[in-house]
């Protein structure tokens, strides 16, 4: 019997804000890489340079709004794990395989090329999809693709996510203080025990404490976005869909649009501002740029579609009866569009090398635009869904009441 997918309201909002930040997202990166290689390029870049009670404008955006962001993903993910695709464990093979596969293939590839090199600390750059840029170049395709792919695809870029979170975690901290680490999940755990036993609904009570555990954790060496994702947790959550009631819900629903048209264009300013010199075209030559295109581009399609493979001729899971591997592969190729995740990885990979930080900035822009071209005409070519159903390929995003 055919499976249907419904779409859950929360769902299509998280997508059709995909849609509107993604193109947010290119103008602003446009704009930045414009002005930073236009006669105000100095102020524009100085500007993010600026002290503000002791942090750079740059690193109040990228430890402070980010850890926001990733409050975002730890939302979407604990909504996914309970109500998605991932709260069925047999459904959830198939994104998890596939984001595992998208994650250790680029690594391999960039580690090839730059183990026991002093690029070899980029090996986390091509890991990461970035979720609404790829979710946007799919919401242009509307119903040419099957709705089953839109769910595979943001399944597989939640996870890719947290293993881009768990790298950062463990490889990307500075010099470790154990007493604000313990101090930041002492916090956790209290914030747990409001939830658990104290059964705690208002929200303030959370951000309070989520603010606190963001300072510990800033102060601790581990990366100050990694209490964002810990507080998603925290915070009360209803098993029941769409719960409106949930604070989870509440706090998810306030955030998409924040997130989409405030936070990641201000990171795309802040860390797009690339001087592009005369020798740009070679750097993309060097090992670290070859590791981090080759990553994206080729890598992230390969690892998606041949642990996706692997996955079903095991026996794990299988594909839902609406997409075929030409889908998969196109889900692949969009999941090489890294931008904000893989910038962010730059920034802690080659901390105080400015040099090394631009080129493989641009190296991610370029490899991101490839992908994303690239996966669009694959999949507006080859993406038509495997069957007529008219609750499947026609399905329209509406709008939900407020």
């Amino acid at each position: 019997m055919r499976i249907q997918r419904q779409l859950s309201n929360t769902f299509k909002r998280f997508f059709e804000s995909g849609k509107a930040g993604g193109i947010v997202l290119i103008f602003c990166t446009l704009a930045s890489l414009a002005l930073a290689n236009s006669p105000a390029g100095e102020a524009y870049l100085g500007f993010w340079r600026l002290h503000v009670a002791g942090l750079s404008v740059e690193h109040w955006i990228n430890d402070a709004l980010m850890a926001v962001f990733f409050l975002l993903i730890g939302l979407e993910l604990e909504r996914e794990l309970y109500n998605g695709e991932l709260s069925d464990l047999r459904n959830a093979m198939l994104p998890v395989l596939a984001a595992a596969g998208g994650i250790a293939v680029p690594a391999l590839i960039h580690f090839g090329l730059n183990g026991g090199t002093p690029t070899q600390a980029g090996v986390g750059i091509p890991m990461a999809t970035d979720i609404a840029f790829a979710l946007g170049v799919l919401a242009l395709l509307g119903n040419r693709v099957p709705a089953s792919l839109k769910i595979f695809l943001t399944a597989l870029a939640v996870m890719d996510d947290l293993g881009a979170i768990i790298v950062i975690a463990v490889f990307y901290t500075a010099e470790l203080s154990f007493a604000y680490l313990l101090g930041a999940l002492a916090v956790f755990g209290v914030l747990l025990a409001m939830n658990r036993i104290g059964r705690v609904m208002a929200l303030l009570p959370y951000l309070l404490g989520g603010a606190l555990m963001w300072f510990l954790m800033l102060k601790s060496g581990v990366h100050a976005t990694i209490a964002g994702v810990l507080l998603a947790f925290a915070i009360p959550y209803s098993a029941k869909e769409d719960d409106a009631e949930s604070p989870s819900h509440r706090l998810e629903h306030a955030l998409h649009k924040p997130a989409a048209f405030l936070i990641l264009p201000l990171f795309a300013l802040a860390n797009t501002g690339i001087v592009i010199g005369a020798g740009w075209a070679g750097e993309l030559l060097t090992l670290n740029s070859l590791g981090i295109v080759l990553g994206l581009v080729a890598g992230k399609p390969a690892g998606i579609v041949l642990f996706s493979w692997l996955a079903v001729k095991a026996g794990l899971c299988r594909l839902p009866l609406d997409l075929a591997w030409r889908h998969v592969l196109g889900a692949g190729l969009l999941g090489g569009i890294g931008f904000t995740m893989s910038i962010f990885i730059t920034n802690l990979a080659f901390a105080g090398q400015p040099a090394t930080v631009d080129a493989s900035k641009m190296a991610i822009l370029c490899a991101s635009l490839v992908a994303g071209l690239i996966g669009f005409a694959w999949l507006k070519l080859m993406g038509a869904p495997l069957a007529s159903d008219p609750d499947l390929d026609t399905m329209d995003f509406e709008e939900e009441p407020e």
